[in-house]
């Protein structure tokens, strides 16, 4: 809805028009902030293979509602686990040529860009067999 009251405004629509306009989108069922939520969460989390820490952070900046967000996220660390999984099975098929240490450091940096915690880190490169410093 943010997003919309955004590119209104920038048009050069008034705060009156804007806040009618969304008024009558919303009673009309065409605005749906839970349902924008639920495909941001699919994109973020499926797609990107965000941790769940920056998933949330892309929702929010996408001006999806706290209330909302905390509704739709529910902090799973065993989805965590399995897409930093994914992201580094798909990782390491370009890698594959590189030594060690330079496929651990950039593994590492692909996963904190991405909000996986430290430990989480450790763990899946530990389980690699790139132990970690």
């Amino acid at each position: 809805m943010r997003e919309l009251e955004d590119r209104l405004k920038r048009k050069g629509f008034s705060d009156d028009v804007v806040t009618s306009a969304i008024w009558h989108l919303q009673h009309a069922g065409l605005i749906n902030d839970l349902a924008l939520a639920e495909d941001l969460k699919r994109k973020a989390i499926t797609t990107k293979l965000l941790s769940q820490g920056s998933a949330r952070r892309f929702m929010l900046t996408r001006g999806i509602p706290k209330e909302i967000v905390d509704r739709t996220l529910i902090c799973d660390e065993k989805q965590d686990r399995e897409n930093a999984k994914k992201l580094i099975d798909r990782k390491m098929r370009t890698l594959k040529n590189y030594s060690p240490e330079k496929i651990k450091r950039r593994l590492y940096a692909l996963l904190l860009r991405k909000g996986y915690s430290y430990e989480t880190i450790k763990v899946l490169l530990k389980e690699n067999n790139l132990k970690e410093d």
